[in-house]
């Protein structure tokens, strides 16, 4: 068991959350019992991923994407009413972190999903850093790079091919970080991963000659949430279990 400001306090030093600048509020969104023995960990505080917490009797919901988002209208009404009234009606406790669970260096999204590709970090790029980019193994390709996500994730991504060049430095950026694409090319990338695909990459993809692979906004942050409550549960002693909603995003 571990008490619910304990648990704050680990998860703010650990994933250095006031280092960032963010849409929403990182750390505890909605306050609920104070005691913590199990933890369930999602993507998204959706209402699907609060029921299916609840049926699972936890004490608290560590999610990537939390309640609360840059230009959201502040009633509590609709969707954002089902969520809280579930929450407080149980006591239960949501912890999100955004940006600081995509950069953090081994328990994190893009530390997490390039360990399941293959992919070793060997230097930052982007806003904030939290761009990945590294070395590929050797004879890597287009198509082996992305036979690697199907495998791996559970989905076909987006290619646009490039030129086909051997493929000697990638970059990824998990969730909609589409954005980031421009600073890959300058970083020296050949191909870049991230989650979403906007219509400005493939005149980029094209003209550039780098890879683009768009590989699911969900699929691509699966693993950080996981890796962080693992470590929990070990560093506390704790419970818990994650639970994965679909979504084809």
């Amino acid at each position: 068991m571990i008490d619910r400001d304990g648990l704050v306090n680990h998860l703010q030093s650990l994933l250095e959350a006031d280092r960032f600048r963010d849409y929403g509020p990182n750390g505890l969104q909605v306050e609920g019992k104070p005691a913590i023995r199990k933890i369930v960990t999602g993507v998204t505080a959706s209402l699907s991923l609060i029921e299916a917490a609840l049926a699972e009797e936890a004490d608290a919901i560590l999610v990537h994407h939390g309640l609360f988002w840059k230009g959201q209208d502040g009633r509590v009404t609709g969707w954002m009413r089902q969520r809280l009234s579930r929450l407080l009606a149980h006591d239960v406790n949501l912890l999100a972190y955004h940006l600081p669970l995509d950069a953090h260096a081994e328990l994190g999204n893009n530390a997490q999903w390039g360990l399941r590709l293959g992919l070793t970090a060997e230097r930052r790029f982007g806003d904030q850093d939290l761009g990945f980019i590294g070395a590929t193994p050797h004879g890597m390709d287009v198509a082996l790079l992305a036979d690697r996500v199907q495998a791996e994730l559970g989905r076909s991504p987006v290619v646009v091919p490039g030129d086909g060049r051997p493929l000697r430095q990638v970059a990824w950026c998990s969730g909609g970080a589409q954005g980031y694409f421009e600073a890959a090319i300058a970083a020296g990338a050949d191909a870049f991963l991230t989650g979403e695909i906007s219509e400005p990459q493939t005149h980029y993809a094209r003209e550039t000659g780098v890879a683009f692979l768009a590989c699911g906004h969900h699929a691509s942050e699966r693993y950080g949430v996981q890796a962080v409550g693992d470590h929990l549960a070990a560093h506390f002693g704790i419970t818990h279990q994650f639970i994965d909603i679909d979504n084809p995003a």
